[in-house]
């Protein structure tokens, strides 16, 4: 016999989606020998046999894995023979090497684990806590690899004969399910009611457990109680989502009073009902991320079709949803049951359900029972909770389809903390980056890859601030890394900023060095961000639009094109042009009052008959206080932000003067854009948009500088289109239509800007971007133009994409300056 053998060192996600029963089964079916296990670096198999199978072997190695897997590196060693070896056996796991393994994210339950749910035969029927090989919780149970049973939260839980066969059994879909448990073993729901409807707390114990938390839990979801239920990564605040009081009381307990909440629905066929749903957004819905997804809303719920679940009534009338779910919005956040506990749940409770973050305003999610009936007394009436530790909180990942591609907005549970790969490794240094100040993600570089955190929030509590050093320290942990050296964003008033400074004395090994401080312009990491996800190199044009950022000379950018080159010294970039700037009085308060950004728009024109049209919007003394602060310069900092910009604008509609959430006012803008697209006034419409565009034309003009200084940046001026919807609305043309013509200016803007720099590839970074209806509109521009245009798809474009921007502007400094 011709006989050879070969080690294989597998590295990718390979831990936890059935990577080992998968080889076991190849390589048994070829009739080879040998074994596979897990280690701290990912899988290694050794092989044996005829060339023949072990060719077969090696090409259906990647071709035929796991749904879940991938194999970012397969080193292949030849190795003498075993003259021995009589089998393909799968060994214990090793960990003597710092861990290079993948952790898997938390994946929604699969359809064979729902069938043993509902099948009444099935020793699993109605255990809140089934699941198998290819579903279930990852990343929230693990303590440290290799991703075995003893390293995770489940270690608690022996396994009793029967989930003990399952995981020994390679032909089992549960074989080392490292959650794997029933009811006689695992885990256990506990109800806890409010003691007194008057007050903040719960009773000391668990009342009932079981099946009986469950149906307490169903009976007051039924009543209109509000409930905190733990699920996968932390609790939920549910309440009943056609309940139009019940979702007012959640509002007031929260305090959240406009933004919107998203909602669970028990199966796909009801969301269709309530939604209009693209076959891609389905696809969304239906993945094992299961993430919420942006959807727009039908006027009134149609009946529901032939494609329900078992036993629904065909054509049977819905209720509509409260009307307070998303106030003003044409788009819901909607999910499906990604648990067992969410899928029995919605189908007893026969309603869709809000499902938002467990947690007061400001804070972080909560996620430890004891921290939920502390935190969570004066919202929930009762707490659902379970027994199943959490090694770190998840909360749920925010996805909406955006021409013709996924947009992630909040990138956490099902995505989190996948790896991404940037190619050649050019430093050995450990990086931590501490992103932004709000919609903050953290994330660590190490030898050629980047690990984003989950998304943790803003930075305004001191509990988010310590959520943050949580989240650093189980990554650190996990993947036993030590950073040598941090990023963070410029501004030195960001609370990711501030932490730097204290992170850097006491993450030094020795007290007297602390680590190196390196600070990466705002915007510069938005377009760093999107090159490095999509492998760009460079030259291209970056358009970062978004709130606020500080800039070079020290005022707030905002509204930004800039030439970023594959590497240069340090900014690494150049500013070709903004938009102009005007004064923001109040300064930070302006991005809760978009009347503050208008009347700081309608100040720097300088025609005082102007500003009486928003006078209305203001009590008597803040006008004149107000005033007389822009008079004097006086806590009125100059930006260039598109974020304040559309703010100003919603203010001069009519459509928003004050807000409760950041980007209130900017969304009522893009609203009022797509009605004016629906709702029959094309003709109106269409004129409008001519005038607006040819306003546009005299948008771009260039800065103080004489004539031929090429390295001075043109100035895009707002001011004729601000005149041009005052006009209008002082003719009473509809404020959808002076909407829609706004976002054509911008339009416009930047594809001129795209002409006059001459680079090929652009990038859309920011916030703003978020927008479906400009990036949409900008993408069709720039391609009919001939460029080519790039935004971001894995990671968000507004503030939880920026520590891998800030990574990627470090390396490429590095890059440029070894020394």
């Amino acid at each position: 016999m011709n006989l050879s053998r070969s080690r294989y060192h597998i590295q990718g996600l390979v831990q936890g989606v059935g990577f080992r029963p998968f080889v076991y089964g190849l390589a048994r079916e070829l009739g080879l020998t040998g074994w596979v296990c897990n280690s701290s670096e990912g899988v290694t198999i050794e092989v044996q046999g005829e060339p023949e199978p072990l060719q077969q072997f090696q090409d259906r190695l990647d071709r035929e894995k796991p749904p879940h897997s991938q194999l970012h590196q397969v080193v292949i060693t030849a190795l003498d023979l075993c003259p021995a070896e009589a089998d393909f056996t799968i060994h214990p796991s090793q960990g003597h090497s710092p861990p290079t393994a993948f952790v898997l994210p938390d994946l929604a339950t699969c359809s064979a684990c729902l069938g043993d749910l509902w099948n009444p035969d099935n020793r699993r029927h109605r255990y809140p806590f089934t699941n198998c090989t290819h579903c279930g919780p990852r990343y929230s149970i693990i303590h440290r690899l290799p991703y075995d049973r003893p390293h995770t939260t489940l270690a608690q839980f022996p396994l009793c004969p029967a989930c003990a066969a399952e995981y020994a059994d390679p032909g089992d879909r549960r074989f080392h399910a490292q959650p794997n448990a029933c009811s006689v073993c695992g885990p256990c729901l506990s109800w806890w009611p409010r003691l007194d409807a008057n007050q903040p707390n719960f009773a000391p114990e668990p009342v009932l457990t079981g099946e009986q938390a469950l149906q307490a839990a169903i009976q007051a979801l039924r009543a209109g109680k509000i409930l905190a239920i733990k699920g996968l990564g932390g609790f939920h605040l549910m309440v009943n989502a056609q309940d139009e009081a019940a979702v007012q009381q959640l509002r007031q307990r929260k305090q959240r009073p406009q933004k919107p909440l998203a909602v669970m629905f028990a199966d796909f066929a009801t969301v269709s009902a309530y939604c209009q749903v693209s076959a891609p957004e389905r696809d969304l819905l239906q993945s094992p991320e299961a993430p919420i997804v942006l959807l727009a809303r039908r006027d009134r719920p149609s009946p529901i079709g032939p494609d329900a679940p078992p036993g629904t009534p065909l054509d049977s009338p819905l209720l509509p949803l409260a009307p307070s779910l998303a106030p003003g919005n044409p788009n819901l956040g909607v999910m499906l049951p990604y648990t067992p506990l969410h899928s029995l749940l919605l189908r007893e409770c026969g309603f869709p359900v809000v499902a938002t973050s467990g947690n007061g305003s400001g804070d972080p999610l909560c996620w430890q029972t004891g921290d939920a009936l502390e935190r969570l007394g004066s919202i929930a009436d009762g707490i659902l909770s379970h027994d199943r530790p959490i090694a770190r909180p998840v909360d749920d990942s925010m996805v909406r389809w955006v021409a013709d591609r996924p947009l992630i907005l909040r990138r956490a549970r099902g995505y989190a903390p996948l790896p991404l790969f940037l190619g050649e490794n050019p430093t050995q240094q450990t990086i931590l980056a501490l992103g932004s100040h709000l919609k903050n993600t953290i994330a660590l570089y190490h030898q050629g890859q980047v690990i984003l955190s989950p998304h943790i929030g803003d930075l305004e509590t001191l509990r988010s601030r310590d959520r943050l050093q949580e989240t650093l320290a189980t990554l650190c942990r996990l993947y036993e890394l030590r950073p040598t050296l941090i990023t963070c964003d410029a501004h030195p008033d960001y609370g990711s900023s501030q932490l730097a400074q204290i992170l850097s004395q006491s993450l030094a090994t020795d007290p007297q060095q602390p680590l190196p401080i390196l600070p990466v312009q705002h915007h510069y990491a938005h377009i760093r961000a999107v090159m490095a996800e999509q492998q760009l190199q460079g030259p291209v044009l970056g358009i970062a639009w978004d709130g606020l950022g500080l800039g070079l000379e020290g005022t707030l950018w905002g509204g930004e094109f800039l030439r970023v080159e594959p590497s240069r010294e340090q900014p690494g970039f150049r500013r070709v042009a903004h938009w102009r700037q005007f004064p923001l009085p109040g300064g930070d308060r302006a991005a809760r009052e978009p009347r503050r950004s208008a009347l700081g728009l309608l100040h720097a024109i300088g025609d005082g008959q102007l500003l009486p049209v928003l006078e209305p919007y203001f009590r008597a003394s803040d006008w004149r206080i107000l005033n007389q602060a822009l008079d004097r310069g006086l806590n009125c900092p100059l930006t260039s932000s598109m974020g304040r910009l559309f703010d100003g604008i919603a203010a001069l509609l009519g459509l928003e003067t004050q807000c409760s959430f950041e980007g209130q006012g900017a969304m009522a803008v893009e609203f009022a854009a797509q009605r004016g697209l629906k709702g029959g006034m094309q003709g109106a419409i269409e004129a409008v948009r001519a005038e607006s565009l040819a306003q546009g034309l005299g948008l771009i003009r260039p800065a103080v500088a004489p004539p031929g200084e090429a390295d001075r940046p043109w100035v895009l001026d707002w001011e004729p289109i601000v005149g041009w919807i005052l006009q209008h609305r002082q003719r009473g043309t509809a404020p959808e239509a002076l909407a829609l013509g706004f976002h054509d200016v911008l339009v416009d803007s930047i594809v001129a800007v795209a002409q006059r720099v001459g680079l090929e590839t652009v990038v859309l970074g920011g916030g703003c971007f978020q927008n479906q209806l400009l990036l949409t509109r900008s993408v069709a521009a720039l391609r009919s133009a001939g460029f080519d245009p790039h935004w971001p798809q894995h990671f968000p474009p507004n503030d939880g994409g920026l520590a891998l921007g800030q990574i990627a502007a470090v390396l490429t400094g590095l890059a440029a300056d070894p020394d």
